[in-house]
């Protein structure tokens, strides 16, 4: 850690202030197959040649973090439209072994089946990867950040987040009861979550059945809060 040498002059931004690259990197996550998945690309960057990462770019001098993010999904993806969620920053010294680059991270839901990806020529695939699955080669601190995205998920998905993103416009209870148990991996008593669902007030019921399944349960929607 530098000294304190030097006083306020350290901290004030000067034309000759020290620049470093800023990106971003986006954990989208889909609920598909029963199961949480994460999207990666594969592309040759720096030093790594056909290794798994997230979608991520970087920042141009005239656009936010945020239109950086939404601009990245759609050139290596396809997706647009899409709401991102900042989830942290990352400064590491040395993450990158071309130069300083610092990252902001975002945090993404969709239902894959209704979000078609588009392969461009800068991507060598696209995969949605099982979270208890992933692959080996993953670039940069990639892994560290896909950790971290997870945990957001978890910590946020009554909050932030909007669980109905990850789920079809009308569901049932017992199908919102799996999701929440595939993404925290555990098992809940189904009268205690039924009843904790409902005091959060994030569903409505829409008084719908559910058509060829045994005992005709009601329909729900996720309630929409900006």
């Amino acid at each position: 850690m530098k000294n304190q040498n030097g006083g306020l002059a350290n901290i004030r931004v000067k034309p000759d202030s020290y620049e470093c690259t800023i990106t971003t990197d986006i954990a989208v996550f889909g609920y598909l197959d029963g199961k949480l998945k994460i999207l990666l690309t594969k592309r040759s960057l720096a030093n790594y040649k056909s290794h798994w990462l997230l979608p991520g770019g970087t920042m141009d001098a005239d656009e936010t973090v945020e239109e950086c993010a939404k601009k990245t999904l759609f050139v290596l993806t396809g997706l647009e439209n899409i709401r991102c969620e900042y989830i942290k920053l990352y400064s590491a010294l040395n993450r990158h072994p071309i130069k300083r680059v610092v990252t902001a991270s975002f945090c993404a839901l969709i239902q894959p089946e209704k979000h078609p990806l588009v392969l461009t020529d800068n991507v060598e695939s696209l995969e949605w990867f099982s979270m208890d699955d992933l692959p080996t080669h993953i670039a940069f601190d990639h892994t560290h950040l896909i950790n971290d995205a997870y945990n957001f998920l978890k910590e946020n998905l009554e909050d932030k987040l909007h669980f109905g993103e990850l789920l079809p416009k009308q569901f049932t209870l017992s199908e919102l009861q799996i999701l929440y148990e595939t993404i925290f991996e555990v098992k809940v008593d189904k009268r205690n979550f039924r009843k904790r669902i409902m005091q959060i007030n994030l569903i409505t019921n829409t008084r719908k059945k559910k058509r060829g399944v045994k005992g005709g349960p009601f329909l729900f929607e996720y309630k929409l809060i900006h």
